[in-house]
């Protein structure tokens, strides 16, 4: 039986929102393996002086739990 485990990131980039989601994927699988998948909750820019100068995505992002290794048997 598999396991998948959801969490929740915040991503940005200074070029787009798809860059600021890859970048948000490939550092979830720095830490997490078997990422099977992810939700783009929201996204929002940051705008400094009337320009847009970040965009940023929230995303939720699902994995598989590993099994636990088998006990030893003594």
């Amino acid at each position: 039986m598999a396991v998948a485990k959801i969490i929740e990131i915040i991503s940005g980039s200074k070029k787009s929102f798809d860059d600021a989601m890859k970048q948000g994927i490939e550092r979830v699988n720095d830490s997490v393996t078997e990422v099977t998948g992810a939700w783009i909750k929201d996204q929002r820019v940051v705008v400094t002086k009337g320009s847009v100068t970040e965009y940023r995505v929230v995303m939720k992002v699902t994995f598989i739990v590993k099994d636990k290794a088998p006990a030893r048997k003594k």
